[in-house]
């Protein structure tokens, strides 16, 4: 009994270690109730306290099962990672970022700017930020972002810290490329605790790189997801594309639990919208260019081509 007393005791302390270092909620370890049985206190079940009540300091998705994986949504003063597996899901990682920027901005009365950072070569390899599709996606006038790029990531990470405690910013994004040891457990907690500090988010955009230890609470893994087609009042339009979709997997939260989403973003309300059903049939096979109506792939013809077929 003793034994058994001390190793628990050996886990709660090592619990509370691990959620001081991440900044997440306090956990703590209890015995189960197992009435009439002598070896009720050596069954341990793992509460976290303030889980399942209260989403104060969190920004909903507006897609419940995401929102109800998160505990209420993202945390909106801490270091959230949103990790792309290939350099070709970049271009949807930063569109969530920028989406739940969008949410944030609707809902603040001060209407401050959004710096975005990157380091090296992640522009080039990712492609830069085009203000007009920013704008009409998001909402955000070219006038809200602010762009930094630094040649190394030591540069990059000295701006991201500096800027995440200061005042004038809704948000920060740094953007990084590859996996580096440079941004590691000691400077994600860096930046975890300056943006605790400063009652904002920054958001760490991660391309073509596995997810390494963090001091984040919340790690997503995003991905383009293929598009729906067009509603009308008269039904699905043949040919069309509808809305940005977005693969989100739940990697890790402040409840722990693993799970995947497929969503599309609301240009006109702004909002995320969670997809049930399938898409009209559309399969992801992971090709980095969509096969051709007619499921062949043609290659090595070139020549003029038309957008759209003539009327006969």
């Amino acid at each position: 009994m003793a034994t058994s007393a001390v190793a628990r005791e050996a886990v709660c302390a090592l619990r509370r270690e691990i959620a001081r270092i991440e900044g997440t909620l306090p956990e703590r370890l209890e015995p189960a109730e197992v009435a009439g049985s002598a070896s009720a206190g050596a069954d341990i079940v793992l509460r976290r306290q303030g889980a399942a009540d209260g989403t104060a300091g969190l920004l909903p998705t507006g897609a419940g099962g995401l929102d109800a994986a998160l505990g209420g949504g993202l945390p909106l003063a801490a270091l959230v990672e949103i990790h792309g597996r290939e350099t070709r899901d970049a271009g949807a990682v930063a569109g969530f970022a920028l989406a739940m920027v969008a949410l944030a901005r609707r809902q603040a009365t001060v209407k401050a700017p959004l710096l975005w950072v990157t380091a090296g070569e992640t522009f080039p390899e990712a492609g830069s930020p085009y203000a007009p599709g920013i704008l009409h996606r998001f909402g955000l006038p070219p006038g809200a972002l602010l762009v930094a790029q630094g040649r190394r990531l030591e540069d990059a990470l000295w701006v991201a810290e500096e800027a995440a405690a200061l005042g004038a910013l809704s948000a920060v994004l740094l953007e990084v490329r590859g996996h580096t040891p440079k941004l590691d457990l000691t400077a994600t907690r860096r930046l975890h605790r300056r943006t605790q500090a400063a009652g904002r988010p920054l958001y760490l955009l991660r391309h073509a790189g596995e997810p390494a230890p963090t001091a984040a609470p919340v790690r997503l893994v995003v991905s383009a997801a293929p598009a729906a087609k067009r509603h009308s009042l008269s039904g699905a339009l043949a040919g069309s594309i509808g809305p940005p979709a977005f693969t989100v997997a739940v990697s890790r939260s402040r409840l722990g639990m693993p799970a995947t989403f497929t969503l599309e973003w609301n240009d006109d309300e702004r909002a995320f919208n969670e997809r049930r059903s399938d898409p009209g049939g559309v399969q992801d096979h992971g090709a980095v260019v969509s096969p051709a109506a007619d499921g062949a792939h043609p290659q090595g013809t070139a020549g003029a081509g038309l957008a759209f077929r003539g009327a006969a």
